[in-house]
């Protein structure tokens, strides 16, 4: 790969932004909490504490993983993602063709050392959960698998996006499944579903156009919304089954439930407005991420 010095600058603020630094938190989060708790914090049995594999995988998740996550999508999305309005800022990169070689090589210079280290800090359970995490990955959107475009396959595919991170912190601490953790990562996994749903709402006019196909632009948008509240609620009875602090964090889905009501009768020609709900609810998991991270904080305590 060969990059001029001029070039740089333009090329790292490319690949900056195609990793979605607002959203890097979100797959870097699970993969923190659930290893601390696998490693002996509220999990009975749990492995034992390294500090050399969190720091490992918070990095790893926290910006490579990101950075392989939407830099695969923004290459091969390039074409429909010149007809959607909403790719060029925090919602999406659009990256010119100049440097889609650049970042997939980044995608392979920063994702294979990692995953390595991984491997060498782990055993067969965590790196079936860390294959399933890169996997996905992958398959999302890379050409032959093109997993964004199965309609249904699409949301189950984003919420593993987010699940395994920290199905793999658990795996790699150690930490023995009980009912009650089944019972959060359900949770947490029909979340990703409806949130993937949600955010599909605002694209229907424009995947139609580009031979994209969604589970939106199967059901329709108004479906797609009362799916996704539905989703939501389910994610939070969910909670109810799991031991503290998990029915206090059943609370946090509220706000996501109410944020996609408005648009409850939505109709397909007015899909695009939305993105104003989507908007709400990147900024929505900031304050849920605060209140979970307190009552994680406080079950530690107590414990």
């Amino acid at each position: 790969m060969t990059v001029s010095r001029a070039s740089r600058p333009s090329t790292l603020r490319a690949l900056f932004v195609s990793s979605r630094p607002i959203s890097w938190v979100n797959t870097a989060y699970p993969f923190a909490a659930a290893y601390l708790l696998g490693s002996g914090v509220g999990v009975e049995g749990g492995g034992g504490f390294s500090l050399v594999a969190f720091l490992v995988g918070v990095v790893y998740f926290l910006v490579p993983y990101n950075l392989a996550m939407y830099g695969i999508n923004d290459v091969f999305d390039y074409e429909s993602d010149l007809r959607n309005p909403r790719k060029g800022g925090v919602e999406g990169a659009l990256l010119d063709k100049s440097v889609h070689r650049a970042t997939l090589w980044a995608v392979v210079v920063t994702n294979v050392p990692f995953l390595l280290v991984l491997v060498l800090l782990g055993g067969p359970w965590s790196w079936f959960a860390l294959t399933v995490s890169v996997f996905a990955v992958i398959a999302y959107s890379a050409p032959g698998l093109r997993f964004k475009e199965k309609p249904f396959l699409d949301s189950i595919t984003s919420s593993t996006h987010f699940v395994s991170p920290a199905l793999y912190g658990l795996a790699l601490a150690g930490g023995q499944w009980t009912g009650q953790l089944v019972a959060v990562c359900v949770a947490f996994f029909v979340w990703g579903i409806a949130s993937h749903a949600f955010g599909a709402v605002q694209d229907v006019l424009a995947d139609r156009a580009g031979g994209i196909g969604s589970v939106a632009t199967v059901i329709g948008a108004r479906a797609t919304v009362r799916l996704a509240f539905v989703a939501y609620l389910v994610a939070g009875v969910a909670l109810l089954f799991s031991a503290f602090p998990g029915p206090i964090a059943a609370v946090v889905v509220v706000p996501y439930a109410l944020n996609v009501l408005p648009w409850w009768n939505l109709t397909d020609a007015g899909a695009e407005a939305a993105n104003a709900g989507w908007k709400r609810f990147l900024w929505i998991n900031y304050v849920s991420g605060f209140i979970v991270t307190m009552a994680l904080i406080g079950f530690a305590f107590t414990h």
